[in-house]
């Protein structure tokens, strides 16, 4: 497929019924892409993955920041946790919390280049098949395209990161402490599980935040590539 659709991806991503005020910007976006060189379907697919790394950069260097996580033990834990607080044991939940979230935002910054292997491996079709949908299309198709795979690459950072924490240590700590307590029907957690998931899911969410303001403002994003593919996204 070697032709340049940039009239049909211009009028798709416009979503504009009236055609006379849609042309001049079809025009300039025709325009930008000649001008650049951005003239095949795969110079469009690739600002298509272009966008979607500058997403996953900029959401990784958000998520990874002390203190950007803010995960808490998961429901199903709670009333571990609230059990263990009203026996005066709440540092232990404080403790392993904070282990829990700095080994998330670790593993997201130690991740990030998994996410953009995937982007770069996605094929032309696909790409420039989730051009013209909604503000989180990409995103959305690149989730469910590669989470099950990511998410194996993904696991084996994630309990690295939490293992430089003390993340086992303190979850240790926690179960002895709890398994002291005169209970019964105590829940078997998976807390390991629950980072992971929460942590790609964070990230996904991130990036598609960053997708929408790429959409939205596609000339502002310091790339003639994104302005010529999605620069006609809101006109």
């Amino acid at each position: 497929m070697k032709t340049l659709l940039p009239l049909v991806i211009g009028l798709a991503l416009a979503g504009c019924q009236n055609m006379e005020s849609v042309m001049p910007w079809v025009n300039v976006g025709n325009e930008m892409a000649k001008n650049a060189g951005y003239d095949t379907d795969a110079r469009l697919a690739a600002g298509i993955k272009e966008a979607l790394i500058k997403g996953t950069d900029t959401a990784a260097a958000q998520l990874s920041r002390e203190g950007a996580m803010n995960l808490q033990l998961p429901q199903a834990a709670q009333p571990v946790a609230n059990t263990l607080r009203q026996f005066g044991l709440g540092s232990y939940v404080d403790q392993l919390e904070t282990a829990m979230n700095r080994g998330a935002e670790s593993a997201v910054a130690a991740g990030a280049p998994v996410f953009k292997s995937a982007i770069n491996a996605m094929s032309v079709d696909d790409a420039l098949g989730i051009i013209q949908g909604g503000d989180t299309a990409a995103t959305d198709y690149f989730q469910g395209e590669t989470e099950s795979a990511l998410r194996q690459r993904f696991a084996p950072i994630v309990e690295d990161n939490l293992r430089k924490t003390g993340f086992y240590d303190q979850y240790q700590t926690l179960l002895e402490a709890y398994n002291k307590l005169p209970l019964t029907n105590k829940p078997n957690l998976d807390l390991e599980d629950y980072v992971i998931t929460t942590s790609m899911d964070s990230l996904y969410t991130r990036i598609g935040d960053e997708e929408t303001l790429i959409r939205q403002n596609p000339m502002q994003q310091g790339s003639a590539l994104i302005g010529a593919v999605f620069g006609n996204s809101n006109k």
